[in-house]
């Protein structure tokens, strides 16, 4: 049986046209089925300027960061965290690309190793996830890494978001990790 390397690493300039190209190349279906509203999607460049912005800040000045997901050195997905304050709290997205790579406990491995370095490179004290309460894929996985359930509520979560339920998660700091 072939061994499968699951690896993690932080976004750089050559895995940008990778983000691009999921963001632009999704169906408005697929945006909404994720809470995503189709039509306050940024352009591609508006998206590249804020993807360039991110990795030319100095960590403690970050809004953002995000992990690049690898399977066998090939990537499949990224998970990232905005609304950042340094030392303290960041909310995190996950995306796992690839169907033919979902539901397979892949992205509950990626996760993992993603969460592991929000909280490391961050310096973070909790690390909260909000996905749209009709998103059944993150609503699942987040308690398998030790995500706590707070609430639901509805509320518009972010600039490209429209109004819905959103489940609110929170992991708070670990020694372990």
């Amino acid at each position: 049986m072939e061994s499968v390397v699951f690896n993690t690493k932080l976004l750089d300039v050559s895995d940008i046209p990778w983000v691009l190209d999921y963001w632009m190349n999704a169906s408005p279906e697929y945006l909404r089925s994720m809470g995503a509203d189709p039509e306050k999607m940024p352009d591609k460049s508006q998206f590249e300027d804020m993807l360039l912005n991110q990795l030319n800040t100095p960590i403690e000045s970050k809004n953002g960061l995000a992990t690049i997901w690898m399977i066998n050195g090939k990537r499949v997905g990224h998970c990232n965290v905005n609304q950042l304050e340094y030392g303290s709290h960041a909310h995190m997205h996950l995306h796992l690309w690839r169907p033919d790579q979902r539901a397979k406990g892949n992205g509950t491995r990626l996760l993992s190793k993603s969460i592991r370095m929000f909280f490391n490179e961050l310096n973070l004290e909790k690390l909260y996830c909000e996905p749209y309460a009709l998103n059944p894929a993150p609503n699942r996985i987040l308690p398998k890494v030790g995500f706590t359930f707070v609430k639901k509520y509805r509320c518009i979560p972010g600039s490209i978001n429209f109004e819905q339920e959103v489940n609110r998660w929170v992991m708070k700091k670990q020694v372990s990790l």
